[in-house]
Parts: structure tokens; C-alpha cells; sequence
């Protein structure tokens, strides 16, 4: 089996909201189905390398803000390509409970605020759901690695980790000033939001030393090892502080 090879799927422009395409000889697998409306963009990058719908196998929603979700239930509709999330997860994606948000900073207490990341989208149950420490064998489906649960930003984030030793972490970690690829892309941050920053910083860690040395991410990146574990360290060390979740309306 050939080595995947990975393709961004800009949602937004610079980088500021990024899914991707993990090709392999046997088809792809989708990494996030971005907001609602993306299955263009993703139809566009599929015929890009020569792929079409049919070359969807699966699709993996990293977590179920709507960024990352929000295009699952058309991309599913319109490739046949079943969704794999984590059971932490399901009651958001199905629409039955709604998110909590823990602003890491300034600009996370004002995204809150805004209209984008409350946007409903169409509810996506999974077609096959991970529960605890679970992983999935992406090798059915054409590519050669792992979906694995990487919880920290949210109960139930996962991480694809593939045998090229590169990751796709969703939102573990950003980068780029405020998000994207304005400046400062190969820079790490936190994301917005974070339940967890000791649980991220413990699995970027364990994500390093299992090899894995570029790391793609929904915001800006890609990151290189080196600067993952730099965040990590810094994450790991970050002293407690009182959490302030905030529940989508």
C-alpha cells in the first residue's frame, strides 16, 4: 500500500479553518467535514488528484463544533462514505445536547460572542462510534494508520495517525496570529477553546514520541515535531486556573 499522502481542504481562506484529504491507493478518508456548505470545496479537492465521490470512504469529525462538523450529515449524503466520531461526542453532533466552550484567552471570549460558532448545522449520528480508548483501523478503507482518542480539547476529540508519521489533531493546537496563516504559521497556540490543556499537552506528547513529525491542524500549521512538543511542555506546566465553560445558546 502506497504511503498517504495528505491534501488541505481550505474552508476558509489563510489557513484559518482547514480540513483534509488523506489519500491513499485504495481512496481517501476525510479529516473534518468543515462548516455547513463545504461539500463544494471538498468535491473541488477531490477532483483536484483526480478523485470523485466514489473515492470517499470515510469521514472523521475530530469533534463537534460546528467547524468540523457541520458539513458531516451532506458530505455522508452525498459520497455514501459512513462517519466515525467518538461516543463523547454524539449528543452534540446529533443535536441533543449542546456545546460548552472554555475560552483559553482574550480572543476566545469574544468568538463566543459571535454568531459563527453557535451556527446549528444538520445533526450527523456516527456510522461507527469509538467509545473510551478505542481506535479504528484506517486500513479498510484505503490508508494506511489509525483514528485514535486524543481528548483535551474536547471530551471526545480524536487524532488520525498515519504511517507516514504524520498526525491530523484537528484543534489540539493552532497556530498563526489570532488563527490561520496571516503570520506566524509554524508557530503553535491554543485554539480558542480547550477543556483540558493538561490532557492535550499529555497527548501531543505521547503523539511524539510515537513517532509522528508534522502535525495537521484545523487552524494554520502544519507543525513540525519540535514545535509540538515545545507547546506541549508548555501546556503541561501551565498552572490551574478557574474554568469558565460557556454553553451554546
Amino acid at each position: 500500500m502506497q504511503a498517504p499522502r495528505i491534501i488541505r481542504v481550505p474552508i476558509l481562506p489563510l489557513g484559518i479553518i482547514n480540513a483534509h484529504l488523506v489519500e491513499g491507493a485504495a481512496g481517501c478518508v476525510l479529516v473534518d467535514a468543515g462548516l455547513p456548505g463545504s461539500e463544494g470545496k471538498v468535491a473541488r479537492a477531490l477532483a483536484r488528484i483526480g478523485r470523485s465521490w466514489k473515492d470517499l470512504k470515510l469521514i472523521v469529525v475530530t469533534h463537534a463544533h460546528v467547524d468540523h462538523a457541520g458539513g458531516a450529515a451532506a458530505l455522508r449524503e452525498r459520497s455514501g462514505a459512513p462517519i466515525v466520531a467518538h461516543a463523547a461526542e454524539r449528543a452534540h453532533l446529533i443535536g441533543q445536547a449542546p456545546m460548552t466552550f472554555c475560552p483559553t484567552g482574550w480572543f476566545g471570549r469574544l468568538f463566543v460572542k459571535t454568531p459563527l460558532i453557535h451556527e446549528p448545522y444538520t445533526p450527523a449520528d456516527p456510522d461507527i462510534l469509538l467509545s473510551g480508548d478505542e481506535t479504528l483501523d484506517l486500513t479498510p478503507f484505503g490508508v494506511e494508520g489509525i483514528v485514535k482518542h486524543t481528548a483535551g480539547h474536547t471530551a471526545g476529540s480524536l487524532s488520525v495517525q498515519l504511517t507516514s508519521r504524520e498526525a491530523l489533531v484537528g484543534d489540539l493546537l493552532a497556530s498563526g496570529v489570532l488563527l490561520g496563516g496571516i503570520l506566524r504559521t509554524r508557530h503553535a497556540i491554543r485554539p480558542p477553546f480547550e477543556e483540558s490543556p493538561e490532557a492535550v499537552g499529555a497527548e501531543l506528547e505521547r503523539l511524539v514520541e510515537a513517532g509522528m513529525q508534522t502535525f495537521h491542524i484545523g487552524h494554520g500549521g502544519p507543525l513540525d515535531a519540535r514545535e509540538v512538543l515545545r507547546h506541549a511542555h508548555i501546556l503541561r506546566h501551565l498552572q490551574p486556573g478557574p474554568a469558565h465553560p460557556q454553553r451554546a445558546a
